[in-house]
């Protein structure tokens, strides 16, 4: 299996068909009780964040198109002015530039963020 480590960030690019496992991607920590580890693709990355309790990300937009995939814990998501709980096994969809934001809500939190494009910004925190 050929695994490429990106120098400019701990991101796995997969240049080739891949079989991974999240226990070989390596773990960054973009932010205080942040961890994120990264696949990137030619025109789409996974990145799967793990956020303790009661973390704030503020709102924010980004021209990347952006499914989120709640895998554990509960997240208030604030979408375009309107809030939400999503829980274990909820998906959401964010269009490009539509305003979003999270609080983690009393347990750690787990998700799988898919964008399109990829997050140029992300490989080079």
């Amino acid at each position: 299996m050929s695994l490429i480590t990106s120098e400019l960030s701990q991101a796995v690019t997969a240049i080739a068909p891949q079989h991974l496992n999240w226990e070989q991607i390596p773990v960054e920590h973009p932010g205080e009780g942040i961890e994120r580890q990264m696949v990137v693709g030619e025109n789409v990355m996974v990145v799967r964040f793990r956020f303790v309790p009661f973390l704030v990300t503020p709102q924010h937009t980004h021209p990347h198109e952006q499914m989120s995939l709640v895998v554990s814990g509960r997240v208030r998501f604030f979408i375009e002015g309107k809030e939400t709980i999503a829980s274990p096994g909820d998906v959401l969809h964010f269009p490009s530039n539509c305003l979003h934001g999270a609080t983690m809500m009393d347990e750690e939190v787990v998700l799988i963020d898919i964008f399109s494009p990829i997050r140029e910004d992300f490989l080079k925190a």
